[in-house]
Formats: structure tokens, sequence, C-alpha cells
């Protein structure tokens, strides 16, 4: 869907150039609320964006093995005016045509993953009601094993979801959504972001060591303004005034290479977001650090 969304060496040569070695790939599916057992999808680049196809998703990873960057694919879920941790169902019945729709959907990257030798296959993202049905949930980790023979992960809501899971120990990663709030006020300095780390680390060791199961943060990001630590979940589409600071972000990328980056338990941290074209925006808040002082905080630690 369009060229600037193709993926060359050129764009894994520039991945290279900063260090990276394992990269995260994002397909989605859609419902169209999350009351619905519904989940549509679209495989065929003539209608999704041609990094989020299965061709794209293919070329990619076979661009990045040649520069020995290895693969997680990671299938999300869009829900319409909302967010998975939304998804949730109205009587058992309509559960179990959900987790039917869910395991057409997510076999079928799995899959492709097993196809194309990936590395990692996350099995979900953030669906923080769904996983209260341990059954199910074991049951559908328990088919995509059938199918799939590399490493398997699941990205938890870092808020209310990772501390509760149960079936951990049926995965060979945990997975962890790394959004924490890490202030209160705008202006901050490196050694209150570093102590505000201290209590999310202690929780995440507890849940490593009560599974003894490596963690790994799916997601982490940090807008370039000055609220970027106070809540880096948030889209910059959802927010009204923003005043923009590099040096805010680049703190907040500091913070978690200085708290969290050397744990013994934590076996990688993907980043978002980094634009295979570079930034689609030339000014305003975003949460790539392309172009940014954020982006040589990264690169010296990788």
């Amino acid at each position: 869907m369009g060229g600037r969304d193709i993926v060359t060496e050129v764009e894994i040569k520039a991945l290279v150039d900063c260090n990276v070695t394992w990269i995260s790939q994002t397909p989605f599916g859609w419902q169209r609320d999350a009351n619905s057992s519904s989940i549509y999808t679209n495989h065929s680049s003539e209608k999704i964006w041609w990094g989020e196809s299965d061709d794209g998703i293919s070329a990619t990873t076979a661009l990045a093995l040649k520069a020995d960057i290895k693969t997680m694919l990671k299938p999300h879920l869009w829900v319409r005016n909302g967010w998975p941790g939304d998804i949730v169902m109205k009587s058992d019945t309509a559960w179990q045509h959900w987790f039917e729709n869910y395991k057409t959907f997510i076999l079928h990257y799995a899959t492709l993953a097993e196809a194309n030798k990936i590395e990692i296959f996350c099995i979900g993202t953030e669906l923080q009601n769904t996983t209260k049905r341990e059954v199910e949930w074991r049951a559908l980790i328990s088919k995509i094993r059938k199918v799939y023979s590399g490493k398997l992960i699941y990205a938890a809501n870092f808020h209310e979801e990772y501390e509760h899971i149960k079936f951990w120990d049926a995965l060979d990663y945990i997975g962890v959504q790394a959004y924490f709030s890490l202030a209160n006020k705008q202006e901050v300095t490196l050694l209150e972001l570093v102590d505000k780390w201290k209590a999310p680390l202690a929780s995440i060791e507890r849940i490593h060591k009560k599974f003894n199961k490596p963690v790994m943060f799916t997601e982490i990001g940090y807008r370039n303004d000055k609220q970027a630590a106070i809540e880096p979940w948030t889209w910059p589409s959802e927010m009204k005034e923003v005043s923009v600071s590099e040096e805010t972000q680049a703190l907040c990328y500091q913070s978690f290479f200085q708290s969290a980056w050397n744990k013994p338990w934590l076996a990688g941290a993907y980043f978002w977001k980094w634009y295979p074209k570079g930034p689609r925006r030339s000014s305003g808040s975003d949460f790539t650090p392309q172009g940014k002082t954020g982006r040589k905080n990264i690169e010296r630690k990788l």
C-alpha cells in the first residue's frame, strides 16, 4: 500500500548502523468494537501497508537475517474506538466464538513465522480481559506449539496484567509492554526517573522468580515532549497541548538503560517506534528517537 512502506537493504543497514540485533514486526487484525467476537484480517499488500502483509513480513525477515538481525513477529488486534485491553465478551458463548476467531487469526501468523524461521512469536498483545481465561489460553498455546517451533512470548500490559497472568510457565518469555509512569511533573531529573524505576523493576523481578522465565520488554518508548515521563503510553494525537522536548525523551531512555538494561533477568527490549523511511512528521511530539538526542543514548548502549 504505497512504495514508501517497502523495506530494502538500505533501511536494514540503518538498523545495523544503530547496533540493532532484533526487530519486531506488527501485522494487524481488526474488531468493530470491544464486545464483538468477530476478527477481520487481510494479508494482501494490495489492501494494507506492505510491511504488515504476509509478503512484506517475509521479505523484511529475509533482509534482516542477511544482516544478522533476528525477528519477533508480534500480531496485534486493532479495536475501533478502543484498545485491546477493552476486549470483553458478554457471554460464555461469545467468548467461545472470540477464541475460535482469535485462534484462526493467530495460527495464520504462527504458521507464517514457522515458514520464515522467525525466532520469536508473540501470541497476543495487551488482551488483559481475555488472559483471565487461563484454560482457553493454555489450549491456544498448545495449538500454536504444534505449528511453530520457535520461542513463544505474550506481551502483557504494564499496568493491570503482567502480574496476574497464570500461564507464563507455558511460554518461553515473560513479555511486558513497559510504559511505566516515571514522573508526576514535567520538569524531571535523571535521578528522579531512576528512582521511579525501582518499584516496577522489583515487581517484575518477583514474577520472574515465581515462573523462572526471562523477561523481555516487548515495547518500551517515549515521546519527545515534556509529559513523556508522566504518561509514556499516551499517543501524541490524544494530547491537546504539549511542549516538545528531546531532552526529556533522552533522559527517559537514559533512565531505562541505567536502571533496567543490566538486570540479569532482562533478555532484551524493543523500542517503539522506528519508521523504515524516516519519521512521517517533521515536528511535534512523536515516539520515534530517529533524528533526536534519544537515539544517541540507545546506540551507545546496544
